[in-house]
């Protein structure tokens, strides 16, 4: 099986995930600046959520793009991690819903991990498939971002005993780590 149909169909359930995101958003109740102030917790999950998502979509297309071809296990990986993705927005609106409390910080924390270990599951499944030997090998190495990144969302999850606020700080962390596209596989497919 090609990689292209895998491709569309993610693309697709993403895109799914941020208009439903989208249709969520409330209407502000009044006309004037005050009325924002009770949507803006919401607006802020949504747009965490929407950057996730999207942070999510370049890395996918990425890494994709050093696939040659794609079997049942890669699929079914690829299933696992927009599984988690598809409750990104739920995490996140509970948390924005409840000003950042610390069960619903560490509830999207939980989201995060399992959607950070997908991702890592679907790595190892194109690696698998494709050998040592391949473009994607060579570019992901020893895969340092994806380790540091789970290990990082467990120390979030565990900072929510202390309060959600720095558990909020790991994990925009792990946003910035991955918001430029892994550089490793542009630099190997440009050779």
């Amino acid at each position: 099986m090609t990689r292209g149909r895998l491709e569309a169909f993610s693309d697709g359930v993403i895109a799914i995930i941020i208009t439903i995101m989208v249709l969520e958003l409330k209407v502000p109740s009044g006309s004037d600046l005050d009325a924002l102030i009770p949507v803006l917790p919401r607006f802020g999950g949504y747009a965490l959520s929407f950057i996730m998502l999207g942070i999510y979509w370049s890395n996918h297309h990425h890494l994709l793009h050093t696939a040659k071809h794609v079997d049942g296990r890669v699929l079914w990986a690829n299933l696992h991690l927009l599984f988690w993705l598809s409750l990104i927005p739920v995490a996140m609106a509970w948390a924005g819903d409840t000003h950042f409390a610390a069960w619903p910080v560490a509830a999207w924390g939980v989201v995060q991990l399992m959607a950070g270990t997908a991702y890592f599951i679907l790595v190892r499944s194109l690696l698998a498939l494709h050998g040592r030997d391949s473009v994607l090998a060579a570019a992901i190495g020893r895969d340092f971002k994806g380790i540091i990144s789970v290990v990082l969302y467990l120390i979030g999850i565990l900072l929510t005993l202390i309060g959600p606020l720095p558990a909020i700080a790991i994990y925009v962390l792990v946003a910035v780590i991955w918001l430029v596209p892994d550089r490793r596989i542009e630099r190997t497919l440009d050779r």
